[in-house]
């Protein structure tokens, strides 16, 4: 059967629709065209009245009958005047047409400076994005730079923003000895002292500049808003990461960018690795994710430096240990590698039986084990194992188990570590001062920003399994023992849990004096599976 022609206003009634539309549009335009000068002056004359209110209220009470019979006496005085009214109309309108013009003007492209900027960085570019068999090339010598520039921002003082660059086809973006070359010469060209992302698109040949804002350093340890398995390692771009939490910077809350680092059972990259130069924010760090852990976990401590930097954690609830010493590190991890095993067998045990797993399984557990190096090398003196080999089976089954383990080292101990650890510590972060080739050699990776023109301490990249390389800036974990640094969140110690009950000395405090840092306890043998470290006794002061 032969289908029925629509009818008509069905048919055109969407094209009548559109060129009536494009009829409106240009009788608009027209029409606003031919009133611009109304415009103008009715929008000078509504200035002129505001204005005039304005000083009206302004004037003083007993000034305004005064000024109010003068007034009417030069209205007076214009009235009787030949030509009177018409010169003051036309006064009148001269000064509402001035005072209406439109003041703001229109850009319409880069001013000489700026266009000096842009030629000299175009002539820069051209020895590397031009070749002598090119018969049209898009970078030449004294050539045409709006073809190659196809977005371009500037701040007040003239430096570039933001830069999107069209490059010929022919050059071998794949290589990164060649990207490098460019955002070296980018980097130069558009003014040292800054930050700078390059972001290239290989399909379009389009490479974009962008000049990024620096990282908030006063961002401080505070109970984050994450789920249960969640840990904010440290904020970075807004653009990176598409959630924000809400944080207190200083008196205010503000909205940050978190890099949040998922562990458990679920999790990709359940092992952290953390390597930085001295003083560049790996303790900071580690100090961090153990307030974060503290919230519903248990929390072991190995400080193989032995600088004391843990010393405000010991005795806290929540915290099974925190060690120094050779002897008691040993202990500690052996006890860690036996209670993985256990959670292991005890989890086994539950499934066959078709049981929940207990509570004490699902607990996490938290190993923090900063420098391994220094340990490993008094070991090795000293006649025993590697403390790292201890670690063998919380990095291998520590994900089944609720065992997450964190490591922070320095670059010149980065050779000691074991094979295991490397393998099985996808989740990395460099913090501090560092080459190209070292963040690499850590990361996997190298980072499409230019390294910050000063360094602070927790400031550096991180990558979590094969994602991007993203900015980091550590939140500071402030002493509580010291008197003059400000303290965040609730409680005497800010951000820090409070004491267990008899956990040692209390802190004595006086007028003018620091309190006294609790006693360190002396390495005892290795608990049992299944147990945790025994509480030792306060001493009684006298």
């Amino acid at each position: 059967m032969a289908r029925r022609p629509l009818p008509r206003i069905l048919s055109s009634g969407s094209a009548s629709i559109t060129r009536s539309r494009e009829i409106a549009r240009t009788a608009a335009d027209s029409a606003t065209d031919v009133l611009h000068p109304l415009i103008t002056v009715v929008r000078g004359l509504r200035l002129l009245a505001v204005s005039g209110r304005q000083k009206w209220v302004a004037t003083p009470k007993e000034r305004r009958g005064p000024k109010l019979f003068l007034g009417a006496a030069c209205v007076l005085v214009v009235a009787l005047v030949p030509y009177g009214p018409i010169l003051a109309l036309i006064t009148v309108m001269g000064a509402a047409a001035w005072k209406g013009r439109d003041r703001t003007p229109v850009r319409t492209g880069p001013d000489e400076s700026e266009t000096a900027r842009l030629r000299s960085l175009y002539e820069a570019l051209v020895p590397y994005f031009s070749t002598a068999d090119d018969p049209d090339p898009l970078f030449a010598h004294g050539g045409d730079w709006t073809k190659a520039f196809d977005g371009y921002a500037f701040d007040q003082n003239g430096r570039l923003t933001s830069l999107r660059i069209s490059y010929p086809a022919y050059f071998m973006d794949g290589e990164a000895a060649a990207r490098s070359r460019i955002e070296q010469l980018l980097h130069t060209k558009s003014g040292r002292g800054r930050e700078y992302r390059f972001g290239w698109d290989e399909e379009a040949n389009r490479l974009v500049m962008t000049v990024l804002d620096a990282l908030p350093t006063t961002i401080a340890a505070q109970r984050f808003v994450a789920a249960p398995g969640e840990t904010v390692l440290g904020f970075t771009d807004p653009d990176s990461v598409s959630r924000t939490v809400p944080v207190r910077d200083g008196g205010t809350t503000v909205d940050a960018s978190p890099v949040v680092w998922r562990t458990g059972g679920r999790s990709t990259e359940p092992h952290l690795l953390a390597v930085g130069q001295p003083g560049g924010g790996t303790t900071t760090l580690v100090r961090s994710i153990a307030l974060q852990a503290l919230q519903n976990g248990d929390v072991i401590i190995v400080d193989g430096g032995g600088s004391g930097e843990y010393a405000a954690l010991t005795g806290r609830n929540g915290v099974l240990a925190v060690e120094s010493g050779l002897g008691g590190a040993l202990a500690t991890l052996e006890w860690a590698a036996h209670e993985t095993e256990r959670r292991l067998i005890t989890a086994n045990l539950a499934r066959q039986s078709g049981r929940p797993a207990p509570d004490d399984i699902r607990r996490p557990l938290w190993i923090l084990l900063d420098r391994p190096g220094v340990l490993g090398h008094l070991a090795a003196a000293d006649g025993r194992s590697d403390p790292q080999e201890l670690l063998r089976i919380p990095l291998r089954h520590g994900r089944a188990a609720q065992v997450t383990v964190v490591l922070a080292e320095q670059f010149d101990a980065l050779d000691t570590l074991t094979e295991t650890v490397r393998t099985h510590t996808r989740a990395r972060a460099v913090l501090g001062p560092a080459s190209p080739e070292q963040i690499e050699a850590v990361l996997g990776a190298v980072p499409h920003t230019t390294p910050p023109p000063e360094v602070p301490a927790g400031r550096g990249y991180v990558r979590l399994g094969a994602g991007p390389v993203l900015r980091l800036q550590v939140p500071a974990t402030p002493d509580p023992y010291d008197e003059g640094l400000p303290f965040t969140g609730s409680g005497p110690d800010g951000p820090f849990p409070a004491r267990r009950r008899h956990a040692g000395l209390r802190p004595r405090r006086s007028a003018g004096c620091r309190p006294r840092r609790p006693p360190r306890s002396a390495p005892g043998p290795p608990p049992r599976p299944g147990v945790r470290p025994p509480r030792r006794r306060p001493a009684r002061s006298p």
